[in-house]
């Protein structure tokens, strides 16, 4: 297999990058890598986070809209001919509300979350095949390791991602493209920053960079962290069911506990 580049001549398009942890993976790569494509939805955000760097390239796009992504990543093959590294990080959350429950909030989640990410992977791939060993990164959650109450449609939506990206990875080992899933707990963001319940070892989203940033170095199958949060949840997902269960059911909300309100899409 081909080595693989090093960050500083790779060509990095970021998605989600508006807030949060895009917006800290902006800082923290921007100095480490040849040139970092960014992504959102909020243009005038993006120019912003852009302006201090000379290597970094605002291109606003909403991942929904597959005809707008193929024209971003025709513009990312006319300027730069190539794509080293794809991190999916654009993403949204909504808590479900059982005594109200609405098929359509499962429908968004799963359309920005997963759909968006096929989508993005279906106009990069071109690109990272140009690449001398393209690396396919999608920010996931932890959740994917364990249902957890109110999360019936973020949870389903990441463990869809994570589903997809293993698969992704069995079919693209013989063409020599990597791909990694991020896997974070409880990160400080806008996103977070509305839920009303315990996020217990809660990051920052500068911290949580920095560990994504080393695990790209090292391209591992799953980029988890913070390592004693996501060593609990796997550990009670290989619990048996009825034990399980039990535990999951007494993180559940009370009935006269409000839904939290729909924030404005990225990642957590």
């Amino acid at each position: 297999m081909k080595p693989t580049l090093p960050l500083e001549q790779q060509i990095i398009w970021l998605t989600g990058a508006s807030s949060g942890i895009g917006e800290a993976l902006i800082a923290a790569l921007a100095p480490r890598c040849q040139q970092l494509i960014i992504s959102a939805r909020n243009q005038t955000k993006l120019d912003a986070l852009a302006q201090p760097f000379a290597n970094v390239t605002s291109l606003p796009v909403d991942i929904t809209d597959l005809s707008a992504l193929q024209l971003a990543a025709e513009h990312i093959d006319q300027t730069f001919g190539r794509l080293d590294t794809l991190i999916a990080n654009a993403g949204t959350c909504e808590y479900v509300d059982v005594k109200n429950f609405e098929a359509a909030m499962v429908q968004r989640v799963l359309d920005t979350n997963f759909i968006g990410l096929a989508n993005n992977v279906e106009v990069a791939l071109p690109l990272l095949r140009k690449s001398q060993r393209g690396y396919l990164v999608g920010v996931s959650s932890s959740v994917a390791y364990l249902a957890m109450p109110r999360a019936q449609a973020y949870g389903a939506s990441k463990a869809a991602m994570t589903h997809f990206l293993e698969a992704m990875k069995a079919d693209l080992t013989e063409e020599g493209i990597d791909v990694s899933v991020v896997s974070p707990g409880f990160v400080k963001t806008p996103l977070t920053d509305v839920n009303d319940f315990p996020m217990p070892m809660r990051i920052s989203a500068d911290d949580a960079a920095q560990r994504i940033i080393k695990g790209l170095e090292k391209r591992p199958w799953d980029i988890h962290f913070p390592k004693r949060f996501t060593f609990i949840l796997k550990l009670i997902a290989n619990l048996p069911a009825p034990l399980r269960h039990r535990i999951t059911a007494s993180m559940a909300r009370s009935e006269d506990d409000k839904a939290s309100k729909q924030p404005e899409k990225e990642n957590p």
